[in-house]
């Protein structure tokens, strides 16, 4: 097994120096130049970019590992290592000039996930985490909240963008929520959410239509935060099931229920 403490200080510098190019071609990227993928889910020059840097930095790190990316720059897969990339997530944001904007990258060996950075570039914030070693934000160790009850909670969260199939009952989650908790949040980026989840920013996040790249490095850094993750259902199925709930361990159960009770 490679040395991850060494791999995560050379991914992390990798990481940022993706962020600086993509937080410099901002002033270049306009409206008309923006390509749709779906209804809703765009893709820019830079976005595009950014996979590349990082897939060529990332592979000189690990020869033999294979990736799993969003924007398809590599087909490349391993049995033993892994990357998880998600090269620019808020771009929706990133094209109207907003923040969050982020750079979550996450390392698995045999499937399961053991490395895991949120850059977010508005604020020059790099979460990370390794296994079994705690999370991070900028070199000083995160956990989630300690909130203990929904109704004291603030929860991120976001809305799907063209799956549509269970909108009606997520606008229900969105109406219980507004009235049985401190509020709700949305900021256009799951990388980021998630990361505020780590940090005790939020205290907890859910949402539906979301893919491995935008999850997987904000869920294990949770959890090494003391966090817990699963799908609607309550099972593991979160990376590649689209769907996700998280939360700290003491508000869990009773957060997983709601949402378990109202999307059937």
């Amino acid at each position: 097994m490679v040395n991850l403490d060494d791999i995560l200080i050379k991914s992390v510098e990798i990481i940022k120096k993706t962020g600086v190019f993509i937080k410099n071609q901002q002033k270049n990227v306009t409206k008309d130049i923006v390509e749709t993928k779906s209804l809703h889910d765009f893709v820019t020059f830079v976005d595009k970019e950014s996979e590349k840097f990082l897939v060529d930095n990332l592979s000189a790190l690990i020869p033999d590992a294979g990736f799993i990316t969003e924007e398809k720059t590599t087909t490349k897969y391993s049995e033993n290592y892994n990357w998880i990339i998600d090269p620019l997530d808020g771009t929706t944001n990133y094209i109207h000039g907003l923040f969050p904007v982020c750079v979550s990258v996450a390392l698995q060996y045999q499937k399961e996930t053991v490395l895991g950075v949120v850059y977010e570039i508005g604020l020059d914030e790099c979460f990370w985490a390794v296994k079994d070693k705690g999370a991070f934000l900028n070199g000083y160790k995160i956990k989630v909240s300690d909130t203990d009850k929904v109704e004291n909670t603030l929860i991120a969260t976001g809305f799907p963008y063209y799956d549509y199939k269970h909108l009606p009952q997520f606008m229900q989650t969105i109406e219980y929520f507004m009235q049985h908790s401190h509020g709700l949040r949305r900021l256009g980026s799951a990388a980021a959410d998630l990361a505020y989840v780590a940090c005790g920013r939020c205290d907890a996040f859910y949402e539906y239509s979301l893919k491995a790249w935008d999850v997987a490095a904000g869920a294990f850094i949770i959890q090494e935060a003391g966090g817990k993750v699963s799908d609607f259902s309550g099972e593991k199925n979160y990376l590649f099931g689209q769907e996700i709930v998280t939360s700290n361990s003491l508000v869990f159960n009773e957060f997983l229920s709601i949402i378990k009770r109202i999307i059937k």
